[in-house]
């Protein structure tokens, strides 16, 4: 479902349901354009990224992640002929005259959401509901207004980047997706349902030894490994009223969460020492560390508190101090992710779209 923000973007929601986020699936996407090259559109934005190029062109693609060389892009597209969100792969600079052609990993059945590169290239994760239905999973009730549903039926699997060798790691019953792996290839981090609440858990990079981390009433999820894979970065909502209590609860029950308030959280990799990074109120999430460890990138509604609808790329101090905004283009960007060496950002942007609902993958070089 949810390392997944965009439905609050209202253009997203269709994606938004897949990390809370049947049909003919093609095995891959049709070749996109050459890849745009050029200064931002945005002056503002001059400042941190240069030599943007635009990676993909249609459909709605989102949660793109580097390999660990930093050679290859994991992510879900959902498009034409692709009903429900499916993971692929991507060369990061393709031969000069030849586009990069996306590659499915995922089965072409179910939803997907949630990839990642192991650290040895050579397997990735990524959640889907494949084993319980080949269709795609129905989509929310809107009767309780926008919501977000929470599928019992996503779990997490491995493959090798070519698809085969599908193994599945998760076995409990309920939600399993938003997984990442250290950097050592030695631990999981997740969010899952299986204790009844949305709670953030690690496991071996073999599916064993799972403990839970958090235990406090409310969404936790969409957590990353610190580079030293000392930390977690994560973002959280925890109801504080009895009235948002019920809500919550009662969305839960039939397998739905409301997003509201998501705040940028930071915890030892045991559990331990959690403490808030962020305290303003909006939809903050998809946090992820910059390679010196004492940096977060986020995205966040913050800048439009009275529509909600225009998300941007922020940079903040573990502690909280020092927040900068990145990107100022309208509508939404958002889902960044920072090469090893901190060379280049990656993120998904609603801008330069052809159609409605449009989200493409963009690269920038980074400057600080």
């Amino acid at each position: 479902m949810i390392r997944r923000v965009y439905g609050l973007a209202l253009s997203l929601v269709p994606v938004a349901s897949a990390c809370l986020l049947s049909g003919w699936i093609i095995r891959n996407p049709a070749p996109p354009a050459p890849a745009t090259v050029g200064a931002p559109a945005v002056p503002e934005e001059a400042k941190h990224l240069g030599h943007v190029r635009q990676l993909t062109f249609g459909g709605q693609n989102a949660e793109a992640y580097f390999s660990l060389d930093d050679k290859y892009l994991i992510f879900q597209h959902q498009g034409e002929g692709v009903p429900c969100d499916q993971i692929y792969t991507i060369p990061v600079d393709p031969p000069e005259g030849h586009p990069a052609v996306p590659k499915l990993v995922s089965t072409g059945k179910g939803r997907t959401t949630c990839a990642y590169f192991f650290p040895s290239g050579d397997r990735v994760l990524f959640s889907s509901t494949h084993a319980a239905s080949a269709d795609c999973p129905p989509k929310p009730d809107y009767s309780h207004g926008y919501v977000w549903p929470i599928y019992d039926t996503y779990q997490i699997f491995t493959a090798k980047v070519d698809g085969s060798d599908l193994k599945q790691l998760s076995r409990a019953h309920g939600y399993n997706a938003e997984s990442t792996i250290t950097r050592d290839g030695k631990h999981i981090v997740f969010t899952s349902t299986r204790n009844g609440d949305l709670d953030i858990y690690t496991m071996n990079a073999d599916g064993s030894s799972v403990k839970q981390l958090t235990n406090e009433l409310g969404y936790d999820g969409g957590p990353f490994w610190s580079y030293d894979g000392k930390k977690i970065v994560y973002r959280a909502e925890h109801p504080k009223t009895p009235e948002e209590i019920a809500d919550y609860q009662g969305l839960l029950s039939k397998g739905l969460i409301r997003p509201g308030n998501l705040e940028i959280w930071v915890m030892n990799a045991d559990g331990s020492n959690k403490h808030q990074v962020t305290h303003n109120g909006a939809a903050n999430f998809a946090p992820y560390w910059y390679p010196d460890g004492k940096r977060i990138v986020f995205a966040s509604n913050m800048a439009d508190p009275k529509n909600g609808r225009d998300f941007d790329l922020y940079l903040i101090n573990e502690d909280g101090t020092s927040l900068e905004r990145i990107t100022y283009a309208p509508d939404f960007d958002a889902f960044p992710m920072f090469s090893s060496d901190g060379k280049r950002l990656v993120w998904a942007s609603n801008r330069n779209g052809k159609a409605p609902h449009e989200t493409n993958l963009f690269l920038a070089d980074w400057s600080d």
